[in-house]
């Protein structure tokens, strides 16, 4: 367990943990929410969730009970810095009562089998974290869930985004 008391000092930990050990990807998460799931009312009226999946993220059979591989689809991380604090200024406006986490978590940080990060074809600061194999939903929850506990969390994130 590392203390950080200026924001310098957490960047260089984490340029140094991308040298040794992959990306750090992170998603900024209004408080008392989940790194992986959504609650309903973090989303966008009438968006719809399944076990606390959004519908949009993840590319689901047609009787919903199975996730398919896609490789630009998933849930989103940020892979860098500037895209983090865009991210992050943005759910801050959609969350004005509440303050905003930030969750992160290592590239390759024994990440479950049959999920992986893939970078955003489209824009290279941001990553999904995809499904490499069909599997139900029941299976991508509990794979979630383990993902969300090798999750770090810097609470309130104002004091070190900004």
């Amino acid at each position: 367990m590392e203390q950080f008391k200026i924001l310098t000092d957490l960047r260089d930990y984490i340029k140094d943990l991308e040298k040794l050990k992959g990306k750090v990807l992170a998603r900024p998460i209004p408080n008392g929410g989940s790194p992986v799931f959504y609650r309903s009312c973090d989303v966008a009226e009438g968006t719809e969730l399944i076990q606390g999946i959004q519908i949009g993220d993840y590319c689901f059979s047609h009787c919903k009970k199975w996730v398919e591989p896609h490789d630009q689809m998933g849930l989103s991380f940020s892979a860098n810095w500037k895209h983090l604090k865009s991210i992050y200024k943005l759910k801050s406006i959609k969350n004005p009562s509440k303050s905003v986490d930030v969750y992160w978590v290592l590239e390759k940080a024994g990440i479950p089998s049959n999920l992986k990060f893939v970078a955003d074809k489209k824009n290279n600061r941001h990553y999904f974290l995809t499904v490499s194999k069909k599997m139900t939903i029941n299976t991508l929850v509990k794979k979630l869930k383990q993902i969300s506990n090798r999750m770090s969390i810097i609470k309130d994130g104002s004091r070190v985004i900004s």
